[in-house]
């Protein structure tokens, strides 16, 4: 919106330069844009918010600067000269769909001498960015940014039957704008139409239509002044593309109450330029009518809000600048007996945007400047209460932190094709019906791939070394229906050592991702690994050549050889894995990076099932045994096997299991590998004596013999 300074000065007499009234402006809600000074004097850019119709018009801002400024605001108060004949004899109005068209009002002046207007208007709607055309449609544009509430004029004599119908487009209905364009009509639009209501001339609180459009041989005029409801006009807008300054302050919400006023400032004005009889009366059809709203302001909650008191002529002062009309109602009565301070206010029509007394708060505090109230929290009403989840979802990102990960939080609107090619077969994404760009046309189906683009990101810039884990969301189509599943997903790239004086550096390798999956997986009570199906078939094929990236999974984004899928208690929850090569390439990484997803929620259940039946137990009194098992297994033998089988045996004396040393080659047959499998026993009841120790050890030989195929190495 811009404002003419000059034109600002018609309605308050502001003493304040125009860089000092932006500066005040801003401070009261008024976002300024700029402060031009141009051949008509300065020209303020106000952006108004879509909440604040009522600064859409010069008027409208004159009122805040009389808020502001503690200045009379001059009213308008136009009494154009009528003639005798009637308004009401002359046009008939019908509105067929009061949902759509609250008001119409319609005023007739005949012989009217269309010409081009005077310098005056011409200037200041030039200084406002809207080209001249002629006195009478000049004169509608003029009072819309004087008010704030646009108009239309159409000729009279091409108005069919002198008969106006308000009424919701036909299904397949066409009509020729202003702009000369022929546009389609769908059946949610409001139509103006003339006649029998079959021809439309209008697009209700958008465009007028070519046909009855003011030309220089009009000879009578037509003002339609009405209000269009602001939804129906931002769909409209929206479905037609076809965004005006009327549909701009339609859609925010104009003032219903201001129709009659504008329409009796457009009459008076073109009787002044371009003569003419104005018909006595208007035709007002007001079914939308409603009774003002009552908001009641209490001091109370003044103070609780902002912090601060304001004086009582303060609130009184500005909230009746605001045309708010206050009344001391003091009736609510403290613990003491003493009266408490509270305002009746009256809602004014072109004020929707306030329903609430903290509305009103907001408009007072504003006003008497918020830099005057302390800084400070405010008074919470209810305590807080912590998700379910949260204890469980802090130990997980604690972990994560522990292990060197950073977290990470990025957007799930994602281009498809980049989706594409970490989705799982047969999932369909969540499409946006109203995408940002074309780079984020759909939710992402699974977080690998904002964690891919993170990690694209920080390789681009420099940092080769990245650990970086998010809890976030991935979204898939179920039906019809976005299914929204939390997931945590993990990236890692660059070195898992780096150099120093005692160590040499070591890159991050599968091996390192699966082990901070393990780690984290103790929170839980251990993940279990599982191959994927086109794994095993591929493992030996891999073996000899770790760097070989051309046998990935089909339709899959991990390496084949370098991939898992990981599991809880029998239930699978994601995948980790190097990226393959394929999927690399088309991101332009150019080193290995390593990714993992899981499904949250049964990581969550089980460490609150965990953490409910965890038992403390004492420290054990009798010294520990350890005892290593050198086992020969064959290929596809995991280890979780080996712990699975002992056991299963039931010996409560095994404290811990765990891998020693594994090793293939040179005096290893061919499709086995060596495995060193250290067990420690302890008792908490007595030492325990070589027997026992033989005797467990015996029975673990035995059972891995039996269930494993596996045979004891020679030393």
């Amino acid at each position: 919106m811009k404002i003419v300074y000059n034109w600002l000065k018609d309605f308050v007499d502001v003493t304040a330069l125009p860089d000092e009234l932006a500066s005040r402006l801003a401070l009261s809600g008024t976002n300024i844009g700029s402060v031009e000074n141009g051949p008509h004097g300065a020209v303020i850019d106000a952006e108004v918010s879509s909440n604040r119709p009522d600064c859409l018009g010069h008027y409208g801002i004159a009122r805040e600067v009389s808020a502001v400024y503690k200045l009379p605001l001059k009213s308008v108060s136009p009494k154009p000269v009528e003639g005798s004949a009637k308004a009401s004899d002359a046009i008939h109005v019908e509105i067929e769909s009061p949902d759509l068209c609250g008001r119409y009002t319609a005023r007739v002046i005949r012989g009217v001498k269309i010409q081009p207007s005077p310098p005056w208007l011409r200037e200041r709607l030039e200084a406002s960015g809207v080209a001249s055309i002629n006195n009478v449609v000049d004169v509608t544009n003029y009072v819309m940014l004087e008010l704030g509430h646009p108009l239309h004029a159409f000729d009279y004599d091409k108005v069919r039957d002198h008969r106006i119908v308000v009424r919701r487009a036909k299904t397949g209905e066409k009509m020729h704008t202003l702009d000369g364009i022929e546009r389609a009509f769908d059946p949610g639009i409001c139509m103006i139409a003339d006649g029998d209501g079959s021809r439309p001339v209008g697009i209700g609180g958008i465009m007028g239509g070519a046909e009855t459009e003011i030309s220089f041989s009009t000879k009578n005029v037509l003002i339609e002044c009405a209000w269009f409801d602001p939804v129906a006009i931002r769909r409209a807008a929206r479905f037609l593309k076809l965004h005006t300054e009327a549909s701009t302050r339609f859609g925010r919400g104009a003032d219903p109450e201001m129709a009659d006023l504008a329409s009796r400032r457009v009459a008076e004005f073109i009787l002044q330029l371009a003569g003419g009889e104005l018909l006595a009366g208007v035709v007002d059809v007001y079914p939308g009518k409603r009774a003002p709203k009552k908001i009641v302001l209490t001091r109370a909650e003044l103070l609780r809000v902002m912090g601060a008191d304001v004086p009582d002529k303060e609130i009184e002062t500005s909230l009746g600048a605001l045309g708010f009309s206050p009344v001391r109602v003091d009736q609510n009565r403290g613990v003491e007996g003493s009266l408490l301070a509270a305002w009746e206010c009256t809602r004014p029509s072109w004020r929707a945007d306030v329903r609430r007394e903290i509305d009103l708060i907001e408009e007072v505090a504003r006003i008497y400047g918020l830099d005057k109230f302390p800084p400070r929290f405010p008074v919470s009403r209810q305590a807080a209460e912590r998700l379910p989840q949260y204890e469980a979802e802090t130990r997980v990102r604690e972990r994560l932190i522990g292990l060197g990960y950073r977290e990470i939080l990025t957007i799930p609107h994602v281009a498809e094709e980049r989706d594409a090619l970490f989705r799982a077969p047969g999932v369909h994404p969540a499409r946006l019906a109203n995408p940002l760009s074309e780079e984020a046309g759909v939710l992402r189906s699974t977080g690998l791939v904002t964690m891919a683009t993170a990690m694209e990101w920080n390789l681009n810039h420099g940092q080769r070394n990245a650990r970086l884990f998010e809890i976030g969301s991935q979204y898939r189509l179920n039906g019809t229906k976005s299914v929204e599943t939390r997931v945590l997903t993990i990236g890692a790239t660059g070195e898992a050592r780096e150099k120093d004086l005692y160590d040499t550096a070591r890159a991050y390798s599968f091996a390192d991702l699966k082990g901070d999956l393990d780690a984290l997986g103790e929170l839980a009570g251990g993940f279990e690994w599982r191959e994927h199906a086109a794994g095993a078939a591929s493992q030996q094929a891999n073996q000899d050549s770790k760097h070989q990236e051309t046998n990935h999974v089909s339709g899959d984004w991990a390496h084949v050889a370098r991939s898992g899928r990981v599991a809880l208690h029998g239930e699978e929850l994601g995948d980790a894995g190097q990226l393959a090569r394929r999927v690399a390439d088309r991101l332009k990484l150019r080193q290995d990076v390593f990714l993992a997803e899981l499904r949250l929620e049964p990581v969550y259940a089980a460490i609150r099932e965990l953490r409910d039946s965890r038992r403390y137990e004492p420290l054990p009194r009798f010294p520990a045994v350890e005892r290593d098992f050198s086992l020969l297994l064959g290929d596809g033998t995991h280890f979780s096997d080996v712990t699975q089988t002992i056991r299963s045996l039931g010996i409560a004396e095994i404290a811990s299991i765990e891998a020693g040393d594994l090793f293939r080659g040179k005096n290893v047959p061919a499709g086995k590998y060596s495995l060193m499998v250290r067990v420690l026993f302890q008792s908490r009841e007595a030492t325990l004596t070589d027997a026992q120790i033989a005797e467990f050890s015996a029975r673990i030989v035995a059972a891995l013999k039996e269930k494993l195929g596996a045979q004891l190495r020679a030393s």
